[in-house]
């Protein structure tokens, strides 16, 4: 296996752990999206989205090439990390940071899905707490950002408690008709006004490095 930093990131919590989404992370990760347990109702993604696939097939190998386009994406402005998060060894979702103009903005965004079958367990904000852990104390990031529609409620109360802040709403398109976003910001004196002392990273040191050779 080669040893490539982007996806040696660990980020440990008492709950979970966030582990870089390698080929065979994805393969455990795949039977969760074929049996559609990436989804629920109302429907919480923009278009195009591979999730509202219809086609099992279809839906695992879209997933599969919007995983490895992001993971393809990187330096110092423009990078995305994908971890696979596990709970008990199992893995259970993914949770994303999204950098863009980081190295003059230093803001980041995230993405996640969690499946079906572990819903409703506070995992959402455990994970999102952990990738924001990486940003702020791992990365030095100054902002993170979030948005979700206005319908997706757990998506909009884990960024509430998280301490992010209402930034406007903004339109956007899901399975081609309209709907409103909720936008969210959590500046970094916010994230350490609730900054927590139980949570790992490990591995992000070599990353660090990397970007600053791109």
């Amino acid at each position: 296996m080669i040893g490539y930093p982007p996806l040696q990131i660990r980020v440990k919590t008492p709950r979970l752990e966030l582990v870089g989404a390698d080929d065979e992370m994805l393969a455990a990760l795949a039977p969760l999206v074929r049996e559609g347990k990436v989804f629920v109702e109302p429907a919480p993604y923009d278009d195009p989205m591979s999730f509202y696939e219809s086609d099992p097939d279809v839906r695992v190998s879209k997933w599969l090439q919007s995983v490895w386009r992001g993971r393809g994406r990187f330096g110092p402005a423009k990078f995305r990390l994908g971890f696979a998060v596990l709970v008990d060894g199992q893995a259970v979702g993914m949770q994303d940071l999204i950098a863009e103009k980081f190295d003059t903005c230093g803001t980041v965004l995230s993405f996640s899905w969690l499946s079906t079958d572990v819903r409703g367990r506070g995992l959402g904000t455990e994970m999102r707490s952990a990738m924001l852990h990486l940003a702020f104390a791992g990365l030095d990031a100054r902002e993170a950002g979030s948005d979700a529609f206005i319908d997706n409620i757990g998506s909009n109360r884990v960024s509430e408690a998280l301490g992010y802040a209402r930034n406007g709403v903004e339109w956007d398109i899901r399975r081609g008709e309209p709907g409103l976003l909720q936008r969210w910001r959590l500046t970094r004196e916010a994230w350490e006004a609730g900054r927590r002392d139980d949570i790992e990273l490990s591995g992000v040191e070599d990353f660090v490095a990397l970007l600053a050779h791109h």
